[in-house]
């Protein structure tokens, strides 16, 4: 049985999402990648936080929610610029 790294917290940086993962890994994924990201300001990307003990990201203000396992896995929604 494997399991899937938790995100043990989540910030924003000019347009990257990071997550520091259970497993000591940090990575990062460009907000521009998803729909709804991709039209939040700055700010609204920095209100990031962890929830579903540690395997979802939730934006309140924008009502979004993404998977870190996803994250992980690099599933985005969007092509690269």
């Amino acid at each position: 049985m494997t399991v899937e790294p938790a995100a043990i917290r989540a910030w924003a940086e000019e347009r990257m999402i990071y997550v520091e993962l259970s497993d000591g890994r940090i990575i990062g994924s460009p907000g521009d990648r998803f729909w709804i990201l991709k039209q939040a300001t700055n700010e609204q990307l920095a209100a990031v936080k962890v929830e579903v003990n540690g395997y979802a990201l939730r934006w309140e203000e924008l009502d979004e929610d993404i998977t870190v396992p996803g994250i992980v896995a690099g599933h985005f929604q969007l092509p690269p610029f």
